[in-house]
């Protein structure tokens, strides 16, 4: 029974070539072996929708009466129409009337609650100066930080060096992929513990809901641009190219600045380590935000300065 199965699915592999067929362009196939300890420990086959708002219209939006989307995070300024990539993504684009659509002013004040800085003098390459530099913002904000990573790797690095000096100072560090505890769980002990600090990736980011001081500072290690793997090259190709790799990674800093000021008297700072950070990509951040390009020194002064002004 598994010789003929493997067989079959090597040859879908070598008859699909790893990209989107031309009998069937609308999936992406592809062969995957995880590794552990330089050891094969699972491998599959993988078949996903390069769009995948075909099948939500076809079981969902299409036989529905009505359907709500509703998010912070839904428009691109950026692009000339900035529901369009919304449309896209929900499937909206695909139904046979336009959708109605409808864009909200915060009710937060943004230009007085919130501080947005790109360092320019950190190698994003170096785990010694990207720890350095998470250190010192942890220890400037007195606690309350959350560090965003787009690699596991990277974040162990940053945890094995930067845990015991924030020990020493009182602050306790939690991370994703490093404690034996679940997101969820992870979030809950970060929001419960008001000077606490956290670590962790994209999921981290797109599930954690922290309002008041023990949220208060947030740091990207560099631009979450998505992974070039099989399936986002089919994607990039299907939907706009380099403009596509924009608006994945305007969205993704977009909904992390937005889990800084979660009520109106909250206030926060967002920090990018990588200088490269391309000034489009910030586009999309609130109205009334202001992005400065600053040294490692000048960040901390003022996330120190910023940040004990509210508790002053």
């Amino acid at each position: 029974m598994t010789l003929p199965a493997w067989r079959s699915i090597l040859k879908a592999i070598e008859d699909d070539d790893v990209e989107p067929s031309d009998s069937d362009p609308d999936f992406v196939d592809w062969f995957e072996a995880t590794f552990l300890y330089g050891r094969v420990v699972d491998a599959a086959c993988r078949r996903h929708w390069v769009d995948p708002t075909e099948p939500l219209r076809a079981a969902v939006l299409s036989p529905a009466h009505g359907v709500l989307v509703t998010s912070a995070t839904l428009v691109d300024p950026a692009l000339e129409d900035p529901f369009a990539l919304a449309e896209m993504r929900t499937g909206a684009a695909r139904l046979p009337t336009a959708p109605k659509v409808l864009r909200l002013v915060s009710p937060f004040d943004y230009e007085n609650n919130a501080k947005a800085f790109v360092v320019t003098d950190v190698n994003k390459e170096d785990p010694r100066q990207v720890s350095a530099a998470m250190r010192e913002l942890f220890l400037a904000a007195g606690g309350g930080g959350l560090g965003l990573f787009t690699a596991i790797r990277r974040l162990k690095a940053v945890h094995e060096r930067i845990a015991a000096p924030l020990a020493d100072q009182g602050l306790a560090l939690y991370a994703q992929h490093v404690d034996p505890l679940e997101v969820g769980a992870l979030v809950d002990i970060f929001r419960a513990e008001e000077d606490a600090c956290l670590l962790g990736t994209d999921a981290i980011r797109d599930g954690v809901d922290v309002p008041g001081r023990s949220l208060r500072l947030l740091v990207f290690d560099r631009v979450p641009w998505p992974r070039p793997d099989v399936l986002h090259k089919a994607r990039r190709l299907r939907f706009g190219g380099k403009g596509y790799d924009d608006a994945v990674a305007r969205a993704r800093i977009s909904q992390a600045f937005g889990r800084l000021i979660r009520r109106a008297d909250d206030r926060g700072v967002f920090v990018m380590l990588d200088a490269a950070a391309p000034t489009r990509l910030f586009s999309s951040l609130p109205e009334g935000v202001t992005l400065e390009r600053v040294s490692l020194v000048e960040a901390i002064e003022a996330t120190g300065a910023f940040l004990a002004r509210k508790e002053a």
